[in-house]
């Protein structure tokens, strides 16, 4: 099995004829996974694993040295009253703060993520994208976190979209490409699925909901859509892409509700870091709460965890 796809490998869909969704049918799913039961133990396990999948993040015009440094000891050092946590899976920052990020997590094995394609919006020229891209790559970014032209997906402009994509799959090298679909913008959930699909084919190591700026964003609805046409492509082409919700995920309950839904759609296989992430940084406080309760027996006030 080759998990290093490409643009060039396969005979490529029609992108117009891409599955309808039975919106209706998702609610239900989506509803069932809500009500799942999970027991005590298992819910330990499961918030430790929601912890080692989240990309702590700082993508503020008001970034500093000083903030970004910060963030990259909590993704070490979530709390060290507690033994024995694992650590984030990555920090995600603008290109200018790569290498500073880089630094910081030197030899811990959090990977480095950056922004890049004129973050958040999209609003560049190609060239502009190119030159983004390269600029992080070059600095030690291990994964690119790219945005797509909603404009251009919105216009009915399908090919753009794909070669753009594929064109930063080009650049990224050995960093892998997580390709923000930005659902919110999308409208629907066919176009939802639509553009999961582009992505994946033009080269996606990872497809990703949302850019945490726009609402609504990371429901459980577009992440279900999002892991079916995962599960979809794995089917028809080989080659396993990994998700990323992102953006409006804040408590322990919502992510382990993600969990489930993860294992009853894709399976165990995705239940790890390389293929599964969160995007949100406020999420990580609140998994600690809920460790921190099942281990003392009461909850820890906020005030005992960084913000950063």
């Amino acid at each position: 099995m080759n998990n290093k796809n490409s643009a060039n490998k396969f005979v490529l869909p029609d992108f117009t004829a891409s599955p309808r969704i039975d919106k209706v049918g998702v609610e239900e799913r989506v509803a069932k996974f809500q009500k799942r039961s999970i027991k005590k133990e298992t819910k330990q396990q499961g918030l430790r694993m929601a912890l080692s999948m989240i990309d702590l993040t700082t993508l503020e015009g008001k970034d500093t040295l000083g903030k970004v440094k910060q963030m990259c000891y909590k993704a070490q050092h979530l709390h060290d009253v507690l033994p024995g946590l694992p650590n984030v899976a990555a920090v995600c920052v603008y290109p200018a703060m790569v290498a500073v990020a880089k630094k910081a997590v030197d030899g811990s094995g959090v990977k480095v993520a950056s922004v890049s394609t004129a973050f958040p919006s999209g609003q560049a020229p190609l060239e502009v994208k190119i030159m983004d891209t390269k600029f992080a790559v070059d600095h030690g970014a291990d994964e690119i976190d790219m945005v797509i032209s909603r404009g251009k997906f919105l216009s009915g402009d399908y090919n753009y979209v794909f070669d753009e994509i594929a064109s930063i799959k080009e650049v990224c090298g050995k960093a892998r490409l997580k390709v923000i679909l930005e659902t919110g913008e999308l409208v629907t959930l066919d176009n939802v699925r639509r553009a999961s699909d582009i992505a994946m084919y033009a080269g996606a190591d990872f497809i990703k909901t949302s850019t945490g700026k726009i609402q609504p964003a990371a429901t459980m609805q577009v992440t279900y859509v999002m892991l079916e046409a995962i599960r979809d492509f794995m089917d028809k082409t080989g080659v396993k892409v990994g998700m990323k919700p992102a953006g409006g995920i804040s408590n322990a309950k919502l992510a382990l509700n993600n969990l489930v839904m993860v294992k009853e759609v894709l399976g165990m296989e995705w239940l790890n870091n390389k293929w599964f992430r969160f995007g949100a940084s406020s999420l990580a406080n609140d998994v600690l709460m809920q460790i921190m309760k099942a281990e003392t027996g009461f909850y820890q006030s906020s005030n005992y965890f960084s913000i950063d």
